[in-house]
């Protein structure tokens, strides 16, 4: 196996693991085969000419966080206020970080698959554990540069080697405290709950800290205001749970000399959290991989009845026996595969609350004249996670037994694919719609009520758009493995495109008599004539690809 550059210099810190009582011989080789497995393609159930790569795909797909830490360029050059720039800086720098964490590398901290080879074995859990844990840190410093390499480097240059060597080890600090938060949160979820009921709750907890990340951002730009173009920050009591200030107030205590007891404070958090973190998530690893045997605990299987009602309205949604049986497969394995449910979960609580970041300045204003305005028309944001999901419905944690695709009787595969769009869009974005709708009702009244509707048909209309757009494949048909080697950042871009046409279109349409109700139509008549025509699928596109 390839010795990596990494191993390497981890090599300098063989006695600092064997301190904490991880045997760092073992924890390098059990390294060195992730690593391997990492930069080795698996080929689907279905392809024919999958070719095996070498080179870690992760690494190739970095260029995406590149493109992003251009962005945080301007609040290295925008001038001297270090607490309110950096705070940002670090504050837009987290929010990369800890989507990563949530949707990428959670499945690394919770993996018991290696333990079937592992527990006979004589290796410690901290051992194991801990190479997890490291496992995540390679992968987390190679975005960390990827995202702040460009920006740091302007910095050095504009502000001097001091600000550069301060914001860098702000940023490892960061990296830190992300990770042994997580881990320290998992933690707490495995002491207190099993099985199925703990999936369940890791489940929610992701999508609890994506919205946190999201308002906690909102806080971080409400710390500060805005008096003739000047910045006044205000101290107050629930800025000390806002850690990018932290940070932020370091750079503005040891680079421009502000000793307030406030900095003195927030400095001292940034040093302190992130180290203790880390030195009690290592005091608990073994107890963390210990109670990661939970994970394989499935509970007590619940048997599902078919109500009535319920039965009469899938007859509805759904005409032919074969669309209702993958109406079912499919609301089954979203429901019930929990590798879909780390990835697509978190990205359903980002599109609850974007919209409302839109309207939050507009929310100052007065309630009539919130109600009189045309905010509503953020509620188009939600439809950004369609893509995303699209995509996700291919991949399965179970994609082994696609086999049955081939021997069961489907004369056409388009009640396969028909039958699953419409599961995603009945059970997993119709109540995150119903949830915005209703809160938007609530603040705008009842007469957008035509507006909504024209909304969830625009977003049926751009889930098939998707699915013509996007790479054919069976649902759940493909690992999990193939996911993050797939470039689809480009075709994901290329689609949001859509949505602010969409919502261009229904912004113009509010500006003629019964424009909305023109709008409607037009979208509704799309919608018809294009699900007529986008399921025809044959097996040959399916193995081309």
């Amino acid at each position: 196996m390839q010795d990596y550059r990494t191993l390497k210099l981890l090599d300098r810190f063989e006695r600092v693991f064997n301190s904490f009582g991880v045997d760092y011989r073992i924890m390098r080789k059990l390294l060195q085969i992730k690593l391997t497995m990492d930069g080795r393609r698996v080929p689907t159930i279905f392809s024919q000419n999958a070719k095996k790569e070498k080179n870690n795909q992760y690494i190739k797909s970095l260029w995406v966080y590149v493109l992003f830490g251009l962005f945080l360029i301007p609040f290295v050059l925008m001038g001297d206020n270090y607490l309110f720039q950096m705070s940002l800086f670090y504050g837009i720098f987290t929010f990369f970080v800890m989507t990563s964490m949530i949707s990428d590398f959670s499945s690394v901290l919770l993996d018991i698959r290696d333990r079937n080879i592992l527990s006979p074995k004589p290796v410690g859990r901290k051992t194991i554990s801990t190479a997890k844990m490291v496992h995540v840190t390679i992968y987390l410093s190679f975005l960390t540069i990827a995202l702040s390499g460009i920006p740091l480097i302007v910095g050095l240059f504009k502000n001097g080697p001091l600000f550069f060597l301060f914001a860098a080890v702000n940023i490892i600090l960061i990296d830190l405290l992300v990770v042994g938060l997580t881990a320290l949160i998992y933690l707490s979820i495995l002491r207190f709950f099993d099985g199925e009921k703990l999936k369940d709750i890791i489940n929610y907890v992701q999508i609890g800290l994506s919205l946190m990340i999201m308002v906690g951002y909102q806080m971080l730009i409400r710390s500060f205001e805005f008096i003739d173009i000047t910045v006044s920050f205000q101290p107050k009591w629930w800025q000390v749970f806002i850690f990018p200030m932290w940070y932020g107030a370091n750079m503005e205590m040891l680079l421009n000399g502000a000793f307030e007891p406030v900095y003195l404070l927030f400095s001292a958090l940034s040093l302190l959290i992130p180290i203790l973190s880390i030195w009690i998530y290592m005091k608990f690893t073994g107890t963390f991989e210990q109670s990661l045997q939970k994970l394989a605990s499935h509970g007590k299987a619940k048997l599902t009845k078919r109500n009535k009602a319920g039965q009469i309205l899938l007859n509805i949604i759904c005409r032919s026996p074969e669309e209702r049986a993958f109406f079912r497969f499919a609301g089954r394995m979203m429901k019930n595969e929990r590798d879909f449910k780390l990835k697509a979960y978190p990205s359903l609580g980002f599109s609850i609350v974007i919209p409302f970041i839109f309207i939050i300045n507009t929310l100052r204003e007065d309630f009539a004249q919130l109600s009189d305005s045309k905010s509503y028309i953020t509620i188009y944001f939600s439809l950004i996670i369609i893509p995303t999901i699209m995509i996700l419905l291919k991949y399965s944690g179970k994609y082994k037994g696609a086999f049955i695709y081939r021997v069961a009787p489907i004369k056409s595969l388009k009640p396969v694919f028909s039958g699953t769009i419409k599961a995603f869009i009945i059970k997993l974005y119709l109540p995150v719609y119903f949830i915005l709708s209703t809160l938007f009702l609530f603040l705008f009244g009842a007469g957008i009520l035509p507006d909504l509707i024209a909304v969830f048909i625009s977003a049926c209309l751009y889930a098939v758009i998707c699915f013509i757009v996007l790479k054919k494949a069976l649902p759940f048909s493909e690992s999990f493995d193939e996911y993050n080697q797939n470039g689809n950042s480009a075709i994901i871009f290329g689609l949001m495109l859509f949505v602010a046409l969409l919502a261009g279109l229904h912004f113009a349409s509010t500006f003629l008599p019964y424009g909305i109700y023109l709008y409607l139509g037009i979208c509704s008549i799309g919608l018809v004539t294009i699900w007529r025509l986008a399921f025809n699928v044959t097996w040959e596109q399916i193995i081309k690809g």
